[in-house]
């Protein structure tokens, strides 16, 4: 199988290439390098020390049977996506080059500018290529569960039957984005089902929820394959956050009660989930989503998980609570279904102890890295006057 990885050079991008090529396929990374400018605008960077793409491929490629490829490329500019299509021919593309973080799409409006041209309208050029240039191909694309919001009814993958004054039929689910990022991802998935529906492309969303770890099987050959770490209150997840924080002895930063749960699932299964979908693609007109998590996790619980798992590392762990700076709900109901992926095989690696202290060792181990001035949050989603108040805090 020829596979295209667009943001080949990202977290779940780096390791889903690895793996695809691990297990006999034939992969081209294509990347902008946008998200390593970013962390360079901001003043932040990865925990873990990320090679360039040429150490990395040249460590991969030296050693392993099935090479990979890269070609530079812009999702927002229409010429070069289409004329590589046109040149590769894959058999599947696999979407992750996006800007995928919530805090960054809030930051201003030009960040939320920035946010929508890279994702939404990246993404129809993508769309548009395909019809042009390889419509049979299937597309894989990375979206997220936060697109559902926290609905006070389970969720769905990705549509629900309704009956509505006598008359049934089965529609897309209702989306509550929570930020301007995840609003960019509903934008998508209508996208998607448009296109398949009125061109009769075939596409996979895969309904990502938040993704923690940083080893694979592959990830962790060498150094020069080491994958990305975020802890930073703009690209990283909160448990990511919190097992920095333990390590280098920071209060562990709770946003509001902590009552917030979300879908969690180990970086081992996204990779896994990207290649199920691969092997067991779309058909010609279907639009089809995947509910892509394992595990559910309120912020409290991973908390004290945490602190738990790092106190019996000789650790001194503390809790603090902050005034939370997004708009979401911190007591919700939150039932969610993710039976299509199981129905393929996906074999769930759940989050246990040692992950916990893998994590945090990691952090141990890069310490001298952290920059503790990066870790509280500075950007808020409330109105202005009371954003100008948390700022200034």
């Amino acid at each position: 199988m020829k596979v295209l990885v667009i943001g080949g050079d990202g977290y779940c991008g780096w390791a889903t290439a690895l793996h695809l090529a691990d297990n006999g396929m034939q992969v081209v990374i294509a990347d902008n390098f946008a998200r390593r400018a970013w962390d360079g605008q901001l003043g932040v960077a990865s925990l873990t020390p990320i090679a360039s793409m040429d150490e990395r491929l040249a460590c991969w490629n030296s050693s392993v049977e099935h090479a990979i490829s890269f070609v530079h490329l812009d999702v927002t500019e229409y010429e070069p996506v289409c004329a590589l299509l046109e040149e590769m021919r894959p058999d599947a593309v696999v979407h992750f080059a996006q800007q995928r973080s919530a805090p960054y799409s809030m930051i201003d409006r030009d960040h939320a500018v920035q946010t929508l041209v890279n994702n939404t309208v990246g993404n129809l050029n993508l769309l548009w290529a395909l019809r042009e240039a390889a419509p049979d191909a299937h597309l894989v694309k990375l979206g997220t569960m936060g697109e559902y919001g926290t609905p006070n009814i389970d969720i769905e993958e990705g549509f629900i039957e309704i009956t509505h004054k006598g008359r049934t039929d089965t529609l897309p689910f209702p989306k509550q984005p929570g930020s301007f990022y995840h609003l960019t991802k509903v934008h998508d998935s209508d996208q998607l089902y448009f296109v398949c529906r009125a061109w009769g492309l075939r596409a996979t969303d895969l309904h990502q929820g938040v993704v923690y770890g940083v080893h694979t099987p592959q990830t962790a050959r060498a150094p020069q394959l080491i994958n990305r770490f975020d802890y930073d209150h703009v690209f990283g997840t909160a448990l990511n956050r919190f097992c920095v924080e333990a390590a280098v002895g920071h209060p562990l930063t709770v946003y509001g009660t902590g009552g917030q749960t979300r879908s969690f699932l180990n970086i081992r299964d996204t990779v896994r989930c990207v290649e199920l979908a691969l092997r067991n693609p779309a058909q010609a007109g279907q639009y089809r989503v995947f509910n892509q998590f394992t595990e559910l996790f309120s912020v409290a619980d991973l908390a004290r998980a945490v602190a738990r798992v790092g106190e019996t590392m000789g650790l001194t762990v503390k809790v603090e609570h902050q005034e939370n700076p997004r708009f979401e709900k911190e007591r919700h109901h939150y039932e969610t279904r993710n039976a299509n992926l199981r129905a393929l095989g996906l074999q769930p690696t759940l989050l246990e102890d040692g992950t916990l202290r893998e994590m945090i060792e990691l952090a141990m181990t890069f310490k001298d890295r952290v920059d503790p001035a990066v870790i509280r949050p500075s950007i808020s989603w409330k109105p202005r006057a009371k954003a100008a108040s948390i700022l200034s805090a």
